[in-house]
């Protein structure tokens, strides 16, 4: 270790000392020339399916929504009956834990020509603007993925570009029934068409499960260009034509540049936050175990039909969340009375921020005695 103090006592390393030094990993070192290695480059939020705060399975599936997996919506268009979970089937070795699984439980066979599914996550303009996206610089990024699925055959991926309804679409292919495949698509930049820099819905990153000609009857849109729905899933396998297809996915990535680098395995914790920013969902706990809106001691107002409190989010929201109440029974809009029960005021909300709630209200003869401890569970949405 001489070198690294010099050639004599009080001199420092010359460059050609330091030119002699060699790191064996290179990975643990973040470079510009080597964006791949740095960290948070997967712009997916939630790509392991670790978190699932709604819910771990929702059956009966026929519309469009946020169900299980955190951040993954679906869109569905009269094609099929799915039950959506998480799933603890994974590709071995590769340090997944979870999957987000897609089961069919009536099938569509002969899909109407706008009918289609599709699994997506939407990202928030703000969060993309390294992508250069409209300009001569545009950055072309690689979407890496593990599938699996019983139903052989092709399936297509797209980027949406909500801001300017411009999209790209490329396919993949399930080569063996039942077996863990990674697959890796690089999309081209786009020199036309500049993202809002801003925390709305900008651009969307799709996989497809089905789809009628309506999507699939032109020719696939390899390449950037003006939306049109004839090109967007040209090719795509319908799995909703048998209630025995499934399909998981698991470890998705999309990145800036035109390689694939290792999934980027976050901490639980950093992930769960990441989340938040987007919902969360509170428990009730007379005793103070749970999490709710709203515990602690909340005060009559000038008169008995009100009682005031305040809450902070977890995190900061992406924007001031829609709140949905529960009382302990789970009737939606109402509030709980500690020593008391479930009351029959209902209970709205007030002064409704991205960081908490100011304050908030119920009406009804809700206080007997000042102070007392009001709870209420509830669902806390700023998905995109």
């Amino acid at each position: 270790m001489a070198k690294l103090i010099g050639n004599a006592p009080n001199q420092v390393p010359t460059n050609a000392d330091l030119g002699s030094m060699a790191f064996e990993d290179r990975k643990n070192y973040a470079t510009t020339s080597s964006p791949i290695y740095q960290p948070y480059r997967n712009i997916i939020i939630n790509g392991d399916m670790s978190i699932a705060q709604r819910s771990t399975s929702v059956a009966s599936i026929t519309t469009t929504g946020y169900y299980t997996i955190d951040r993954w919506n679906i869109i569905l268009s009269s094609l099929g009956t799915w039950t959506q979970s998480q799933s603890t089937d994974v590709p071995t070795g590769q340090g997944f834990a979870k999957s987000l699984k897609m089961d069919c439980t009536t099938a569509d066979a002969s899909p109407a020509s706008m009918d289609r599914l599709f699994v997506e996550q939407k990202f928030e303009g703000q969060n993309l603007q390294y992508l250069k996206k409209g300009t001569a610089n545009a950055v072309s990024t690689t979407l890496s993925f593990w599938v699996k699925s019983n139903k052989t055959g092709t399936y297509i991926t797209q980027l949406y570009d909500v801001n300017n309804n411009r999209t790209i679409s490329k396919s993949y292919t399930v080569n063996v029934t039942d077996t863990w495949e990674k697959k890796t698509i690089t999309f081209a930049g786009d020199t036309t068409g500049t993202l809002g820099n801003d925390n709305s819905h900008r651009l969307s990153a799709r996989f497809y499960l089905g789809a009628g000609t309506g999507w699939t009857s032109g020719t696939l849109g390899t390449s950037w260009g003006a939306g049109v729905n004839v090109n967007i899933a040209v090719g795509q396998v319908n799995l909703a034509d048998d209630t025995a297809n499934e399909w998981y996915v698991t470890g998705v990535q999309l990145e800036a540049g035109t390689t694939a680098s290792d999934f980027e395995l976050l901490p639980f914790d950093v992930n769960l936050a990441r989340c938040l920013r987007y919902y969360f969902r509170t428990d009730w706990n007379e005793g103070g175990a749970g999490h709710s809106l709203g515990g602690g001691f909340w005060f009559k107002g000038s008169n008995t039909n009100e009682a005031f409190g305040f809450n902070q989010f977890p995190v900061r929201m992406r924007t001031n969340p829609t709140i949905t109440a529960f009382d302990n029974a789970g009737t939606s809009g109402r509030i709980h009375r500690a020593a008391v029960g479930d009351l029959a005021a209902a209970i709205t909300f007030a002064g409704i921020t991205q960081q908490g709630l100011n304050a908030f209200t119920s009406s009804g003869n809700v206080v007997a005695t000042n102070p007392n401890m009001y709870v209420c569970r509830a669902n806390v949405d700023a998905e995109l």
